[in-house]
């Protein structure tokens, strides 16, 4: 595992030691495209406190993360999370009633096949008209991206439960409630924590596209504000973090689900 690790960097790095060769001779203006040293000491400097700390004043902790970097990605990370728990808290509730109602999903069905291409991003206008600037509207665009996916794959895992084990359960002599409990919500769970990582990964994408127009802070707000400035390093900075964000979420998402998949055939230790 280890070794696999150490060649999966094995183009990263050459990668990065061409850019800063290629930048360093002069093939990129250091202006469009700095070095990579140069992001990283911009990078690093947008971690750092920007003032002494005083103990009467505030808490270590909240010193230690009061630098413009940490700041941000903290003011993003609020936003995602929370605009996931509101979509995928209103996808998975309506996902199952649509899966296990043919009644319910030949009616709804349409309106969701047309509103679903719709991409979050369209619906920023409406955003600001209905919620004006601030939180609210970045809110409304994260849970809009995270409710599609979560919803989907939802329906589908409820709707694709094999026939074998609901005829069963009904030979066994199981009620609605328990066929639901015992039978279809386990048997859709791998579905809807696919859903959910597909959810929050699309919350994250929105959440910066958000920031760039309805917010004063946050990653996609600074990323906006360097470019006015020409600060290129300064936006592979934000980027950089957003990926660093985006992989940490990604694989703190992956082990939950092992964990509460591991009764899953596929996933047995």
């Amino acid at each position: 595992m280890r070794l696999s690790s150490l060649r999966g960097a094995v183009v990263p790095v050459g990668l990065l030691v061409l850019w800063e060769i290629l930048s360093r001779v002069g093939v990129f203006s250091p202006i469009v495209l700095p070095p990579p040293s140069a992001v990283a000491v911009k990078w690093y400097a947008g971690l750092l406190p920007a003032l002494p700390y005083e103990p009467g004043q505030e808490s270590y902790v909240t010193w230690l993360f009061s630098g413009e970097m940490p700041h941000d990605a903290v003011s993003s990370l609020t936003r995602v999370l929370s605009g996931f728990v509101i979509g995928a808290g209103l996808a998975v509730p309506t996902g199952l009633m649509l899966g296990t109602s043919d009644r319910l999903y030949a009616l709804f069905n349409p309106l969701l096949q047309v509103l679903r291409p719709i991409p979050p991003i369209a619906y920023i206008p409406l955003a600001i008209v209905w919620f004006g600037l601030g939180n609210p509207p970045a809110l409304f665009l994260i849970a809009l991206g995270t409710f599609f996916p979560v919803l989907v794959n939802t329906i589908a895992g409820v709707r694709q439960v094999d026939s074998i084990y609901i005829r069963a359960a009904r030979n066994l002599g199981a009620n609605s409630w328990t066929m639901f409990r015992r039978v279809i919500l386990p048997a859709a769970s791998p579905y809807v924590l696919a859903g959910m990582r597909i959810g929050i990964g699309t919350a994250f994408i929105v959440v910066i596209v958000a920031e760039m127009i309805a917010v004063s802070d946050g990653l996609g707000y600074r990323i906006l504000e360097a470019r006015e400035y020409m600060w290129s390093d300064k936006i592979i900075g934000g980027m950089l973090t957003i990926g660093i964000l985006g992989l940490i979420i990604d694989g703190a998402m992956s082990r939950l689900n092992d964990h509460l998949l591991r009764w899953h055939r596929g996933l047995e230790r």
